[in-house]
């Protein structure tokens, strides 16, 4: 653990919100953890699958939660797969969507912090369920900072109308 995430204060938990969960087959586990502890804070949960640990393709997955986020169907989203890669990659690809790598408390919360990250895509083969788990509840108190970030947000919104503009 970095000294700079001992000396932060823990951030309190927000209203519940709608959060779509999805993932392939290394995540299914770990997504079943994630969704018995959202929905123990309080959270509206939904589950787009996958519905086992057979062998699937993360986009599938990745295309479902991203586009709930999207519609405003659900207020944030947590994706897990092998490493979290693959399903950021397919999430940044509808409009509004912010989806973050993360590995460890720091990224975590900058992702919301900086970047008002949406979509959160996770490693299940990188950190341990618990760590995981621990994670997404981290994620869920931080709230966006604002300030100078809101420049920085307001550019990627741009760049994001430009090249979704006519499709």
């Amino acid at each position: 653990m970095r000294e700079s995430d001992r000396e932060r204060p823990e951030p309190q938990p927000k209203k519940p919100l709608g959060i779509a969960v999805g993932s392939d087959h290394p995540g299914y586990e770990v997504k079943c953890a994630l969704m018995a502890a959202l929905e123990g804070l309080g959270h509206r949960v939904t589950d787009v699958g996958t519905d086992s640990p057979e062998r699937c393709d993360y986009p599938d997955y990745a295309e479902r939660v991203a586009a709930a986020v999207s519609a405003g169907e659900a207020d944030r989203g947590v994706l897990v797969c092998g490493t979290g890669i693959g399903m950021s990659i397919v999430a940044n690809k509808f409009p509004g969507v912010r989806a973050a790598v993360v590995w460890d408390r720091y990224s975590t919360e900058v992702s919301r912090s900086h970047n008002d990250a949406n979509v959160l895509c996770l490693g299940a083969r990188v950190l341990s369920p618990a760590e995981l788990v621990e994670l997404v509840g981290y994620w869920l108190t931080v709230e966006f900072e604002g300030g100078r970030h809101v420049r920085r947000v307001d550019k990627i919104r741009s760049i994001e109308e430009r090249n979704f503009r006519g499709r």
